[in-house]
């Protein structure tokens, strides 16, 4: 062993550290009860580990106690201590474990919290539950003997820039044999949680259900336990309440609002398993994570295995909670986890489960369903893209902003189908007030159609797949030909004056293209324009504008050449049909019919420079000046 492994060692914490115990104090002051829920729920994780690492080496658990947490409230030093005897941390992890936040969103953590008014529930979801005991705290002690090790080490800090690491003197190692004692020298105006009543209200409203027994150990009187330490999921629903579940899902997710959908159930046959799951009814900030991991712990007999099983697929990562299997074997590798038959089946059953439940809920409960579709609609709509087998139902789950309405099912849509209407008609842009301005529209609300305005950045590549519903296809307004002939304009007065072009076609297109030369690919009459000049459209066979703009964002797929559309009957290209060919009133126009349709997408003009000078150009000969 090294000078340096038995000197006390002094380290500054990391930059955002620092930052965070700051904003802990500072920001989330209000609400101090949480860190006895998270530095018990850490103590938990310890104990559920040792016996994971215990099921290949047996000699880690030795002849101690059996796994527990005590809570140890001592008025006269003015301490409170939470003790576990799980896995315990040597130096470097001590080191790794209280010193830095490797997680990633941790300076989106920061940055929220920031602006939060109240950080209540932001503690839990970016792993910096330890540090919220600072909170409560102005000196803290960790204590720690990692299982199977000698060495016992003690982490110590204030609070302040960093911390001190150093061997733990003969008292401390010969009173800790396995495990981490972690003691915090609580403030003065924190000694309310030296009081055991306050103790137990805490724990039983956040950690009842935690698997391990938690003993409170008063400074008189006998250590008892204060929690039921039962697997919730394992007993039978109709033991439990409305508040069982809410307690257990808040301690299982680590959240503090209420579930919108609680699934319960014990799948018996060929496979023996019970599952509780719950939706929760806000988004975490994690949601949108690139790894887009689920958040499902697997126990196998009540023992936790993991919690990185993906056992929902990923458009359900948002579901929180337990599948505890009967027949996995205990000693299941994480190479066993991605290919084990048996956990295929459950993957599959328990997707299938909740999907069906969540359509349930639609029907029976459609606020708390509105919930889940307000927090996770975007993400469940991954799966219309990823999950042929279940698409249809996903479909019919999913609720759209339309032209006439919000939360519109396409059940609700087809219902109003307008006469010889035959397809769902949509549009896909980045924002539901664009679309809703969108010139593509024209056509369809001249008839009264509905369409579907899609502006999450998931639908412009769950639309780019040929999809329909209930025998109806989807079908694009800026993509492809469209042909609304058959179905009647609303209002039908004066229809041959309204159709009456103000060009020839083939003479205008052909002056048009010859203006714009290799900036489009084609040059098209339009069916979807009533008012418009003009509007840009995609090839049928290739992807949609919205596609191409987000996988050019990201530097993935080369951008196509688009197609113009243009209204015959609108009094600009008539001026370009009545111009002479190949003047500079021609081209000028011309450029601006395309220009005006990229803005209206969106997009900027390839030489705003140049479009200004045109614009100002044409201004200016249209005064007279």
């Amino acid at each position: 062993m090294t000078t340096s492994d038995t000197a006390v060692h002094t380290q500054p914490f990391q930059a955002e550290v620092s930052e965070l115990l700051h904003l802990m104090v500072h920001s989330v002051y209000s609400e101090t009860d949480i860190f006895l829920r998270e530095l018990v729920s850490n103590a938990s994780d310890a104990c559920d580990k040792l016996r994971y690492e215990a099921i290949a080496t047996p000699s880690l658990l030795g002849e101690g106690d059996a796994l527990k947490i005590r809570i140890i409230p001592n008025k006269t030093a003015g301490t409170l201590t939470i003790a576990d005897n799980g896995i315990g941390m040597e130096r470097q992890e001590l080191i790794d474990h209280l010193g830095t936040i490797a997680r990633s969103g941790t300076k989106a953590f920061v940055s929220k919290l920031k602006e939060a008014k109240d950080g209540l529930g932001l503690i839990g979801q970016f792993g910096v539950g330890f540090y919220s005991a600072f909170m409560v705290a102005d000196k803290i002690a960790v204590i720690s003997r990692r299982a199977g090790e000698s060495d016992v080490w003690t982490w110590t800090s204030s609070g302040g820039s960093g911390f001190e690491i150093a061997r733990a003197g003969d008292e401390e190692a010969g009173r800790l044999t396995r495990g981490t004692e972690i003691v915090l020298h609580l403030k003065d105006d924190a000694k309310k949680y030296l009081e055991t009543f306050e103790i137990e209200r805490i724990i039983g409203a956040y950690s009842d259900n935690i698997l391990f027994p938690i003993e409170l150990v008063p400074e008189e009187g006998e250590p008892r336990q204060i929690n039921s330490a039962s697997a919730l999921w394992q007993r039978s629903k109709s033991e439990l309440t409305a508040e069982d579940y809410k307690k257990a899902y808040q301690q299982i997710a680590s959240a503090f609002d209420d579930p919108a959908m609680t699934l319960h159930y014990r799948a018996e046959g060929r496979y023996s398993y019970a599952v509780l799951l719950f939706a929760p009814s806000t988004k975490p900030f994690d949601l949108f994570e690139p790894n887009r991991k689920g958040r499902v712990k697997l126990y196998v007999r009540r023992v936790f295995i993991t919690d990185d099983a993906d056992l929902l697929p990923g458009y359900l990562r948002f579901i929180r909670g337990v599948v505890d299997s009967e027949d996995l074997p205990l000693n299941i590798s994480r190479e066993m986890l991605q290919n084990n038959p048996q956990l295929a089946q459950i993957r599959k059953a328990v997707a299938t489960r909740v999907v069906s439940e969540l359509e349930s809920l639609a029907e029976k409960d459609p606020e708390n369903f509105a919930k889940i579709w307000d927090a996770f609609g975007a993400v469940l709509k991954e799966g219309i893209y990823e999950d042929f087998e279940r698409r249809e139902k996903l479909l019919a789950l999913s609720r759209f902003t339309t032209t006439s309405g919000e939360k519109r099912s396409l059940k609700q849509v087809i219902a109003d189908f307008k006469p010889n209407q035959t397809e769902i008609y949509y549009l896909v842009g980045d924002s539901i007030e664009r679309l809703k301005s969108n010139p593509r529209l024209e056509a369809a609300t001249a008839r009264g159609i509905e369409v579907l305005l899609l502006s999450d950045p998931v639908d412009a590549f769950w639309t780019s797949m040929p999809s329909e519903f209930d025998g109806k296809p989807l079908k694009s307004l800026s993509q492809g030909d469209l042909n609304l002939d058959l179905i009647p304009r609303v209002d039908d007065k004066d229809e041959a004056k309204k159709d009456e072009p103000e060009a020839d076609e083939a003479a205008t297109i052909a002056v048009i293209k010859a203006a714009l030369g290799e900036r489009v690919s084609d040059v098209k009459a339009s069916t979807r324009l009533t008012s418009s000049a003009s509007c840009l459209v995609a090839d049928s066979q290739g992807p949609s504008r919205e596609l191409e703009r987000i996988l050019s964002q990201q530097n993935r797929g080369m951008k196509t050449k688009p197609i113009l559309e243009i209204n015959l009957r609108h009094p600009m290209v008539g001026a370009i049909a009545k111009a002479q060919a190949g003047s500079k009133a021609v081209d000028d126009l011309s450029l601006l019919l395309l220009e005006q349709a990229q803005i209206l997408d969106g997009e900027l003009p390839e030489d705003p420079a140049a479009f200004a000078a045109r614009l100002n150009r044409l201004v200016l000969q249209g005064l007279g000046a």
